[in-house]
């Protein structure tokens, strides 16, 4: 063999170790159970519009990230975290909607990543603040199919589950995921049990428990938006019942779970921050509002 032709297949086997090596990571993992996802939801809810609307909103929001990285790191990476924000989007989107809905949330996802962010990470889950502040610019419904509400026989359900707990575990945040679930049906049974149990009764059936395991598993427990210390994770599952209560309670939109969720990662890049800072609460506070400041990072530049 030539030496031309020994550094080909050398090459060939370092870029087939990568890529192994990435499947074996929680991102790549999560990849591969949403995948799994997909593929046992989407003869129900329609192949060739899950194809298209999955493939539009990866294919934006990938391109975008991966053009941002460039820029940033000056290397070219493949953007797994944007695959993800985007097969995450249009699995609680419903599959019925225009393909360009997706893709135009998907791309506020990736963009808000950047955006709205500290100096060791974005602030605010992407697929999350995308779906809530996007609700109001391109109206769309949620149906969490990628949740499996729908799936039949029952049991195929169970792959949202194992699939789930697996990747909370892998990436240490079983208490976060134990303690919304456990403060969260604690108050609506609370509400059940003291007013009318037919207002929140929707609470403890399908689709409603398919999709709050999909939003407590694979949603919540993003690594960059949540706490790390056991004990934070702890408080933060509270937070995050609490106000996905409130707002349900109060405003009774779809999007109750997800604005609980921005609620929690506010509290926990709060908390990175407190951590960092030595001074009083109100310096603290302030501290953070200038992290968050898009403009950080121009001003910093420029002084």
């Amino acid at each position: 063999m030539s030496r031309q032709g020994s550094n080909y297949s050398a090459r060939r086997d370092c870029a087939v170790h990568k890529v192994i090596r990435f499947f074996k990571t929680p991102k790549g993992l999560l990849i591969i159970i949403l995948m799994g996802l997909t593929a046992i939801a989407a003869p129900g809810e329609g192949v060739r519009a899950v194809l298209l609307n999955v493939g539009s909103a990866t294919l934006i929001c990938g391109v975008a990230d991966l053009v941002i990285l460039r820029l940033r790191r000056k290397v070219w990476q493949f953007p797994s975290g944007a695959v993800l924000t985007a097969m995450i989007v249009t699995m609680v989107v419903r599959a019925q909607e225009h393909w360009y809905v997706l893709a135009a949330v998907s791309a506020v996802a990736v963009i808000s990543k950047y955006a709205i962010r500290t100096r060791s990470a974005n602030v605010l889950n992407p697929a999350a603040f995308a779906l809530v502040a996007m609700m109001y610019v391109l109206p769309m419904g949620q149906s969490w199919w990628g949740a499996l509400p729908e799936v039949s026989p029952v049991w195929l359900r169970a792959v949202l589950l194992v699939g789930g707990i697996y990747i909370a575990d892998r990436v240490n945040k079983m208490p976060l995921v134990l303690s919304f679930l456990g403060a969260y049906f604690v108050l609506f049974a609370v509400t059940a049990y003291l007013g009318d149990p037919r207002r929140v009764a929707e609470i403890f059936r399908s689709p409603d428990i398919e999709m709050v395991l999909f939003f407590a598993l694979i949603i919540l427990t993003d690594p960059p938006t949540s706490p790390a210390r056991y004990r934070d994770q702890w408080i933060c599952g509270i937070i995050v019942a609490a106000i996905s209560y409130a707002v349900f309670e109060i405003f009774g939109v779809v999007y109750f779970l997800l604005a609980g969720a921005l609620a929690g990662n506010v509290w926990a890049a709060w908390r990175r921050v407190h951590r960092r800072s030595q001074s009083k609460f109100s310096r603290r506070v302030a501290v953070f509002m200038q992290e968050l400041s898009p403009m950080r990072a121009a001003v910093k530049r420029a002084l």
